[in-house]
């Protein structure tokens, strides 16, 4: 099974930023769901938060959804909430 981290977007965000909530990842981003633009929004702002290369980020569930599941080449889900959890709120 591949490891996988559950994210829930909350596209037309006021700002940008990633949170670790006890629920889990929460992605706020000011684009709007059309056109891909939110999801690669999600991906821009995971790679920044995990200092890692865009293309090692997928979103393999969830394209149309606001739940979506992503995998992260190279990165334990573990390891990946907590380089989240060290980041400041806004990215």
């Amino acid at each position: 099974m591949i490891p996988y981290l559950l994210v829930r977007v909350q596209p037309r965000a006021s700002r940008n930023r990633v949170v670790v909530e006890p629920e889990g990842v929460k992605i706020y981003t000011t684009s709007a769901p059309v056109d891909n633009e939110a999801n690669e929004a999600v991906i821009s702002l995971l790679a920044k938060a995990l200092k890692v290369p865009k293309t090692s980020i997928e979103i393999t569930l969830g394209h149309t959804s606001r739940n979506k599941r992503v995998v992260i080449q190279g990165l334990e889900p573990t390891e990946a909430l907590a380089r989240l959890a060290s980041v400041p709120g806004n990215v």
